[in-house]
């Protein structure tokens, strides 16, 4: 027998084995560990945010609700219903507040606050004025204080940064076209157009409610544009960017798996 007809023959073989073999699915399920080991840990506490930014949306409240909701539903651990702590106040009270006198064009915090008031929409924090707050997540005796007042929970804290943001770019888009016998096409066509919209910048911090040490930070940065003429809500835009982060943020205390189908020859 010649090479070729070994190939053929071969060849034949395999076409009616695959012809008598019938496939089916397996759903197959990967676990994958939690970031954060909280093993140890009954319940868990969401104390607040240093929130910065724009005032349209009190980040600071709206973060540590929804973080609150996601946890009854999707984590083990008994979220203890406290009031949402404002720790811009604390971290002045209690002195972790790192700033410095002058601005860049020498004047002081005094007359820049002046300043800032005679605008009609005065915004709160900027990203680098929000930065001289956190070492109130360094101060272990407040953290560890809280803690024994919720009998040593897990302490989720940390800052949350939302703002507008606009800019201006090339995007693709598609066009319909209809030729001369009226058939229709969808062709790509590029644009500049100026976008709007914005930027949440969160940062969550474990901490452990027993000893006043940071366990684990995670950080994020999502942006979201829209056409100028596009007018959406901000608190809509929050929401909407915090959906894409709500799965990294649990994934950090509960064991996840991810879901396929592998197929088997029957």
């Amino acid at each position: 027998m010649t090479a070729f007809q070994k190939l053929t023959a071969s060849a034949l073989l395999l076409l009616v084995a695959s012809a008598c073999t019938s496939y089916y699915e397996v759903p197959i399920e990967t676990p994958l560990q939690p970031k954060l080991e909280v093993s140890r840990f009954q319940r868990i506490l969401v104390a607040g945010f240093l929130a910065g930014g724009s005032n349209d949306v009190d980040a600071n409240l709206e973060t540590a609700r929804l973080l609150k909701s996601q946890l009854r539903n999707e984590s083990r651990l008994d979220v203890i219903d406290a009031e949402v702590l404002d720790l811009l106040t604390i971290a002045e009270i209690e002195g972790d507040v790192v700033t410095d006198n002058t601005d860049s064009l020498g004047r002081s915090t005094q007359q820049t606050n002046d300043l800032a008031g005679d605008t009609e929409e005065e915004d709160l924090l900027s990203e680098e004025e929000l930065e001289a707050y956190e070492s109130i997540f360094a101060n272990v005796s407040y953290w560890r204080q809280l803690g024994e007042e919720h009998q040593n929970p897990l302490i989720v804290t940390g800052s949350v940064y939302f703002t507008p943001h606009q800019r201006a770019g090339m995007i693709s888009r598609e066009r319909e076209i209809y030729d001369d016998f009226g058939r229709r096409r969808v062709v790509p066509m590029r644009a500049y157009r100026d976008r709007r919209g914005f930027i949440l910048s969160p940062k969550f911090i474990f901490i452990d409610g027993n000893t006043g040490v940071t366990l684990y930070t995670e950080r994020h940065r999502e942006e979201v544009l829209y056409d100028m003429a596009h007018n959406s809500p901000a608190l809509s835009s929050y929401f909407e960017l915090m959906d894409r982060l709500i799965p990294s943020f649990l994934g950090a205390l509960a064991d996840q798996s991810i879901r396929g189908t592998r197929i088997m020859l029957r």
